[in-house]
């Protein structure tokens, strides 16, 4: 047991397993935004439904993570994350190093703009250009892999990838992280392994929409295939690698999230193949689906840049359009795509 104390903001069901996962190898300052969770949590030791450690301490206190943690672990939905980092941001040193769970992308959109306004990769940033963005901090990495929180909770064998350009903070995560059930590899490509845990949702909720309507695994085996494909172009065009994609942050989690009834993405899809309106399904969700808010934003990016994803554009027009599930699977069976791979 080190003598070091690591934080993780956010004490959803992912941050918590992160937590339990950290304090087998460390003391924990496990961060709750709400005061009266932080107690609750910290009374019955209870957290997102799962018993935490001995060695995890819960509180509310921003500035008492970064005074008593040099490394930080932000795992908090994309729509509050800016917010989070920005709170943060007064009581962080340059000596801090950040590597964060969130799978999800930020817009932010000019309030003003000109008439020939085109949204471009300048608008959208992943989690780790939000931290470099708004805070002193230099040495920041990511988390990503098939990651399901209901699995880590229970000790399955699992595995992780730490990604980021300094060797640094892949070696600390490594040896923050690493048991006997919990393997972590590295990865220099930080914007790609970003993509691969964002982009991959988007074809999750379409896995839960084919099991929501009772396909077989036929058409699940031509979804992930061509969704992979889909992932690496716009990866690709957002400025990752291929290589990453088809690791174990890319078609690793790709199988887990298309495949889990434990994926919130893949509940959402089947939620709305089985006949409810998003806003229903919204309701009968606990946390938050964050492919949903990555569709959007993807949509909006293709739109503008010319670029064409057809499993993207779909789902867009059965979530917020007046496509139905039914209609929008034929509309991609009919398709002409006579290539398989073209991209190596």
């Amino acid at each position: 047991m080190s003598d070091k104390i690591v934080g993780v903001l956010g004490a959803g069901s992912f941050g918590t397993a992160v937590a339990n996962i950290l304090a087998k190898n460390s003391k924990v300052l496990l961060y709750a935004r709400n005061p009266a969770t932080a107690d609750e949590i910290q009374s019955s030791r209870l957290s997102a439904g799962q018993q935490i450690s001995s060695d995890i301490t819960v509180t509310h206190d921003l500035k008492q993570v970064a005074e008593a943690c040099n490394v930080i672990f932000p795992i908090v939905p994309s729509a509050n994350f800016r917010e989070l980092i920005l709170q943060l941001a007064p009581h962080l040193r340059p000596y801090h190093m950040m590597i964060h769970g969130t799978k999800g992308l930020d817009l932010q959109i000019p309030e003003v703009k000109g008439p020939n306004f085109v949204l471009g990769k300048e608008h959208v940033s992943t989690m780790s250009e939000i931290i470099r963005k708004e805070t002193v901090v230099v040495r920041v990495g990511c988390m990503a892999g098939p990651n399901l929180a209901s699995e880590l909770s229970t000790g399955h064998p699992a595995a992780t990838v730490i990604a980021s350009p300094f060797t640094e903070v892949i070696q600390e995560g490594k040896a923050l992280l690493r048991s006997e059930n919990f393997q972590v590899y590295g990865n220099a490509d930080l914007r790609g392994v970003e993509l691969c845990g964002i982009l991959k949702n988007i074809i999750a909720i379409a896995s839960g929409i084919l099991s929501g309507l009772g396909m077989g695994e036929n058409s699940r085996g031509l979804l992930v295939s061509r969704g992979l494909v889909e992932m690496i172009y716009l990866g690709q065009a957002l400025g990752g690698e291929i290589s990453s994609f088809i690791g174990l942050a890319g078609i690793g989690d790709l199988v887990a999230t298309t495949t889990s009834t434990n994926s919130r993405n893949f509940t959402l899809g089947y939620k709305i193949a089985q006949g409810k309106t998003l806003d229903q399904a919204l309701e009968e969700m606990d946390e938050v689906a964050e492919g949903l808010n990555t569709i959007k934003i993807i949509k909006q990016l293709a739109d503008s840049q010319g670029i064409k994803p057809l499993i993207t554009e779909t789902l867009y027009k059965i979530l917020f359009g007046d496509m139905t599930p039914e209609n929008g699977v034929n509309f991609l069976m009919r398709h002409q795509a006579n290539i398989d791979i073209d991209f190596l």
